[in-house]
């Protein structure tokens, strides 16, 4: 097994060794934001970074290549450096290729035939009329693509959230884009989609924080139209968000009481994470996992050859769950002292 932890300012890879685990460091420095894995071939990994563009890795991580640079006299480049999102679609195929989509600072969508190789705006996205309003709070006169979920039931329809602003879908690979929806998430954090639950959406988002409830949305038409589900919940701010491969009734989700609380290091942060079950409220989980003050608001990821395992990554390590969310026990990945202070971005979990 392969993991793949995106921390503030290091990628770290931990291989499942006979001994243990053994951990690498790529991307000192380079502000690793989101990862993706290829579903044709899991070797490939793509790797976006806040100010150096994207990276792709075709040997499970070990080197790693630039990828999408703009050229001068080009348009088959990404135009913009910062890279917020990135996602392999699982069954949309262009010859031997998986279509790659990536989202950037400020927000705009690209699309790749050729794993990568070279890369097309899909531009009607920054011409729906909802795109003025979008801005991003730490840096107000921006915004960007916070995630990107292909439907893993019809190829072709993806999703974005933007944050903060909107949940957009396109029904035609991103040709053609449909404006936010009324009553819909507007800062979302992610959004999930899965295999056997067809035009059910999942968003964990900050919304809760400015009207407690609006946290936790779910969508069972496509995203047309939302529900919240607050009961339980004692932290609004929401953050990561996985659902178990075998049901997609079983949710955890990770928060805090505001946004200082879930992305502050060491002491000003509190997090919690919930765990919920069909027609239950949310209960929050504690079981194993590190104290709620000064853990950041853990990344949350499940495997799809996993049943009832979920893992979680925050400042204080990764943390994996084998019933489902109800217990956690810490594995014993070379954590630095460092690594505390830092935020966690993303994770991947790998069968290599």
């Amino acid at each position: 097994m392969l993991i793949y932890l995106a921390m503030e300012r290091v990628l770290l890879i931990a291989r499942q060794q006979r001994e243990g685990w053994q951990t690498e460091e790529h991307f000192a420095g380079l502000e690793p934001t989101c990862l993706a894995l290829d579903p044709l071939r899991p070797e490939r990994v793509f790797c976006g970074t806040f100010d150096r563009g994207l990276w792709r890795s075709n040997d499970a991580g070990h080197t790693w290549e630039r990828i999408g640079e703009s050229r001068p006299g080009k348009e088959d480049g990404i135009s913009y450096a910062q890279i917020m999102a990135v996602t392999v679609s699982s069954n949309e195929r262009v010859g031997e290729h998986s279509v790659v989509y990536a989202g950037t600072e400020p927000t705009a969508i690209f699309r790749s035939e050729d794993g990568g190789a070279s890369w097309l705006e899909l531009k009607e996205l920054r011409g729906l009329p909802s795109a003025p309003s979008w801005s991003f709070p730490p840096r107000p006169t921006t915004n960007h693509a916070r995630w990107i979920t292909p439907d893993p039931h019809i190829a072709g329809r993806i999703f974005v959230a933007v944050e903060a602003g909107a949940v957009l879908r396109s029904q035609d690979g991103g040709k053609h884009w449909e404006d936010r929806k009324p009553d819909g998430p507007l800062d979302t954090h992610t959004l999930l989609m899965h295999s056997q639950a067809p035009d059910r959406l999942y968003s964990a988002a900050g919304d809760g924080f400015i009207k407690a409830g609006r946290g936790y949305s779910e969508s069972y038409d496509g995203g047309v139209t939302w529900q919240r589900f607050h009961q339980g919940l004692q932290h609004h701010y929401l953050w990561g968000l996985a659902v178990d491969p075998a049901d997609p009734d079983t949710i955890i989700i990770s928060g805090a009481t505001t946004p200082a609380h879930a992305h502050a290091t060491k002491v000003s942060a509190n997090s919690a994470v919930y765990r919920k079950t069909s027609g239950q409220p949310w209960r929050q989980v504690t079981h194993g996992l590190p104290e709620a003050e000064g853990t950041i608001a853990p990344t949350l990821a499940c495997n799809e050859s996993e049943p009832g395992v979920f893992y979680a990554l925050s400042n204080k390590g990764l943390y994996r769950s084998c019933d489902a969310g109800e217990h956690w026990e810490h594995l014993a990945l070379a954590w630095k002292p460092e690594y505390e202070g830092q935020h966690p971005q993303a994770l991947l979990i790998s069968n290599i």
